[in-house]
């Protein structure tokens, strides 16, 4: 090493690296108060999810969690393409998981825009922060539209039927709709990606539906768990479950001719290979599962 040249290690000192973060976090700071910043037509704002909001939820990820991410590879490095999983847990925690997982791992550094119900976009806070976050209505136009941006999309088509299922039917998918999804990627060549989540069925078990409360809040359904209500606010604290998350290999749907996309036996078809994947992997992984919360 010639005199007067720092060594390898020099430069790098825990010192440095808080520097370099508090400037980081100040020039985000500037932004934000002035302006500078980009949000897609959506209203999409990738820095405050890069920054702000997968930040929040990765320990949640990371240490709660778990979260095991399988089969990454199967989503592709570049275009559009639609991840189809399965839903549940009383509470919509899967899906920012599943939001975590592609961030966090994709070798390419993929985003996931995920269609949500309109339920969503209708509560304060929520409606703001998921739209910041890339979320979009679960509409056919708008995840055609974001397909052929390129943009990787999730959908969940149980809806509330699999969230908000009782305990007893963990794991059984519900019904997938009239395969809506499936059209979309066949307009939009894009690939339907089966995911199958395993973890998440058990944080919040649903042994009961306040069906009168939930009419007169506006809910598709209010849950009764061994926790909730009856241990107030610590009963809505997630069980710490542990969650494995599979990305199956991709049904390709760039070969179809244009008038596919309206031919309902081929939907039905392809809907029902997407469920059948889903479920048969869900089978497998709760076979390997050594325990709930291990």
């Amino acid at each position: 090493q010639p005199p007067g040249e720092p060594g390898p290690d020099e430069g790098r000192s825990p010192a440095g690296g808080w520097d370099r973060r508090i400037a980081g976090g100040l020039a985000f700071l500037r932004r934000r108060v002035t302006g500078d910043y980009d949000v897609d037509e959506f209203g999409y704002d990738r820095e405050l999810t890069d920054q702000v909001l997968m930040s929040a939820l990765r320990p949640l990820a990371d240490k709660y969690f778990r979260v095991e991410v399988k089969g990454i590879e199967n989503i592709p490095s570049d275009g559009g393409a639609l991840i189809v999983a399965n839903h549940s847990g009383t509470l919509p925690l899967d899906g920012l998981m599943l939001q975590v997982a592609v961030h966090d791992n994709h070798p390419a550094e993929r985003h996931l825009r995920l269609l949500a119900a309109d339920l969503v976009f209708h509560l304060p806070v929520v409606n703001e922060l998921a739209r910041k976050a890339g979320h979009t209505l679960a509409c056919a136009e708008d995840a055609q539209r974001l397909l052929e941006m390129g943009e990787i999309v999730g959908v969940m088509p149980e809806g509330f039927k699999g969230i908000g299922k009782p305990f007893g039917e963990r794991y059984k998918l519900q019904r997938f709709g009239r395969g809506g999804f499936v059209s979309t990627a066949l307009r939009a060549g894009a690939p339907i990606v089966p995911c199958s989540i395993v973890g998440a069925e058990e944080i919040y078990p649903m042994i009961g539906n306040a069906k009168t409360l939930a009419r007169l809040l506006g809910f598709p359904y209010f849950p009764i768990t061994p926790t909730f209500p009856w241990l107030g606010p610590l009963g809505a604290l997630p069980l710490p479950t542990k969650w494995t998350i599979q990305f199956g290999e991709p049904i390709p749907t760039d070969g179809y001719p244009p008038e596919a996309a309206e031919d309902p036996m081929l939907m039905f078809n392809l809907t029902d290979q997407v469920r059948e994947q889903i479920q048969h992997t869900l089978y497998k992984l709760l076979v390997q599962r050594r325990s709930v919360f291990f």
